[in-house]
């Protein structure tokens, strides 16, 4: 059955819970189709400890998007165990402070639409209600914005943001596949981020693209600031400078 979507207009009230008490906890952890993005990546893998590159090998599969022509990351389920995420445990989610943005955004569904004229962003939201979800039955109100401030959106949002203003500028600019090499190059610069940060510093990958110094040397150190540049870079790549 498909769940239920409900527009979530701003400063609505919804009720919702997600804890051990509630009878169906771990059950959206099952029957997997989790897209990833860059910065959930970033999260996941400076919390397990390992590198981007073991991490993609690991705990991802990807494919090519229909419509984008763009490197689509995915979780890889437990094909052994009803599909489940590989990071659910009994009690829990085993990397819950760096979880991905779909599950911290859940049961709340956001998009954005951007002014052309004004470059002004607006939310949208919806509230997605599936027949196995049984935390609705509370009295614990809160509204969208409120959800995303308890759940830790913020920079989630905004780096899922540019992410999302990128591939808006290539579906309308440069739609359809993209060549092999600049698909090795999205997924290099925005997925595989310490393999990235050496190739930043040991090539002349930066040729033609203007960055600050100060930039550049805190991407030595800090991924969110080198993914930033990856998203910066992946537009030179994709439209010159002139876009």
């Amino acid at each position: 059955m498909e769940p239920e979507m409900s527009p979530l207009p701003p400063g609505e009230n919804f009720c919702f819970t997600c804890t051990p008490d509630v009878p169906c906890f771990n059950e959206c952890c099952r029957d997997l189709n989790q897209f990833l993005t860059p910065y959930d990546i970033l999260r996941l893998k400076n919390s397990l400890g390992i590198s981007s590159g073991e991490f993609l090998q690991r705990y991802t599969v990807s494919h090519i998007g229909p419509e984008t022509g763009l490197p689509v990351i995915s979780l890889k389920p437990d094909r052994t165990d009803n599909l489940k995420c590989p990071f659910v445990r009994p009690a829990g989610c085993a990397v819950y402070t760096d979880r991905p943005s779909s599950c911290r955004m859940y049961p709340v569904a956001r998009a954005i639409s951007r002014s052309r004229e004004t470059g002004v962003t607006t939310q949208h939201f919806a509230l997605i209600k599936e027949p196995h979800c049984k935390g609705f039955g509370n009295t614990d109100k809160k509204t969208a914005e409120k959800w995303l401030l308890e759940q830790g959106l913020k920079e989630y949002n905004e780096m899922n943001d540019r992410l999302m203003t990128l591939i808006s500028l290539k579906n309308r600019l440069l739609p359809g596949p993209l060549e092999p090499r600049l698909v090795r190059q999205f997924c290099l610069a925005l997925y595989d981020l310490d393999t990235f940060r050496q190739a930043l510093f040991e090539q002349n990958l930066l040729e033609g693209l203007n960055v600050d110094e100060k930039i550049l040397e805190k991407c030595r150190a800090d991924d969110v600031e080198l993914l930033k540049l990856g998203l910066k870079w992946i537009r030179f790549r994709l439209f010159g400078p002139a876009q």
